[in-house]
């Protein structure tokens, strides 16, 4: 009882709850026409980079920065030759390779050509997009993350759109894809069947070089097999949606100016604190899943196994607290990762799939701080 009743102090002291998100990047709409290579260079030069997107968070974002309702650049481009790679459809789900959950045998006579997107019935098999199937939905705001099976005929961008507005999206990941719960929605059918799984492959990057795989198409207009159209363009008169165009038109463009950056030094958590307050802001304190995105784009980059984050235990309290006062609304622990204990503060880990462990705060890592 007394824990709770300083929470509550604490909320009111502060006057805060967990809606306050502070920015750790920021959108600029550049009116001035330049084609998709001269946009590259005026934000490198100004900001951080072209705009990347990783969710429809952002898209909203993006869109509410501007009043302007024609095309304009963002930060993806086709310039790789044609090198596919998968991809999940649910952001922040980085695609791993792991055969086991493939189909190596072959395909079943009835079974679509080889393609681009990914369908489920014993094991992955890749299939042409265009094919129509059940489909597999999850949904982040269910207890126990649940997918569903929808039992319409659909292709993979349909049944994407379909999961995106009455679920989450798609299911993703191997830990949904090969989960107890799907293997139970395949056996408890009396006839094998194909559904769509969230898994995709294409030839677009990030001028920034993120591995962000979040695509916002407008199908009715892009056609991925349009080689003379490699750059990616924001049609702000169509709900933001994206097709492409030949690069060296010029159009206005969106550049993002980043708020994180990585201190490639190993200090203790004090030191990182103390070096964070001294040049910059602080820690970075990371209150929902969109600013984790953000700082696993800056933590891939580091030469520590961690890097520390703002967030540190106080025993006195027997509370995790972020350095800036924010209270602990978001977190990603893995799953033997949480120790409380005095001396104890977060370090995130440098790779997929980059989750916090609490570490002694005299280890030495990399660190990322906030630049506002």
């Amino acid at each position: 009882m007394a824990k709770m009743h300083w929470i509550l102090f604490l909320h009111i002291l502060m006057g805060q709850g967990c809606l306050f998100t502070c920015r750790l990047y920021e959108y600029h709409f550049i009116a001035e026409n330049k084609s998709w290579s001269e946009a590259q260079t005026y934000c490198r030069e100004k900001y951080t980079d072209l705009a990347k997107v990783f969710d429809m968070t952002d898209m909203s974002r993006l869109r509410n920065s501007t009043q302007n309702q024609g095309e304009a650049w963002i930060g993806l481009n086709n310039n790789t030759g044609g090198n596919r790679t998968w991809h999940w459809s649910l952001p922040g789900v980085e695609y791993i390779q792991n055969d086991s959950s493939w189909n190596q045998n072959g395909r079943q006579e009835t079974e679509p050509g080889p393609g681009n997107c990914g369908r489920k019935r014993d094991k992955l098999v890749d299939v042409s997009c265009d094919s129509t199937m059940w489909f597999i939905c999850y949904d982040g705001m269910k207890k126990d993350n649940k997918t569903y099976l929808i039992e319409e005929y659909k292709n993979w961008t349909e049944a994407q759109s379909y999961c995106r507005y009455n679920y989450t999206d798609l299911a993703s990941g191997l830990d949904q894809v090969d989960g107890e719960e799907i293997e139970a929605l395949v056996k408890s059918k009396a006839t094998p069947f194909s559904a769509w799984v969230g898994l995709f492959r294409d030839s677009w990057r990030w001028s920034d070089g993120s591995n962000s795989s979040f695509r916002y198409w407008d199908m009715q207009l892009f056609n991925d097999e349009q080689s003379n159209k490699t750059c990616a363009m924001t049609l702000l008169n169509r709900s933001g949606k994206w097709s492409s165009d030949e690069c060296d038109k010029e159009k206005p463009f969106f550049c993002y100016d980043d708020k994180l950056i990585l201190i490639k030094e190993n200090k203790t958590w004090k030191e990182a604190l103390d070096y964070c307050r001294e040049s910059h802001r602080g820690l970075v304190s990371i209150t929902n899943p969109y600013q984790q995105r953000w700082a696993e784009v800056r933590a891939k980059n580091a030469s520590s196994p961690f890097v520390w984050l703002g967030l540190r235990y106080s025993c006195t309290l027997d509370l995790w607290f972020w350095v800036n006062d924010k209270l602990v609304c978001y977190e990603k622990w893995s799953r033997e990762g949480k120790t409380e204990d005095c001396g104890r503060a977060v370090g995130m880990m440098r790779g997929g799939p980059y989750e916090w462990v609490s570490q002694r705060d005299n280890e030495t890592y990399n660190f990322i701080c906030s630049l506002e």
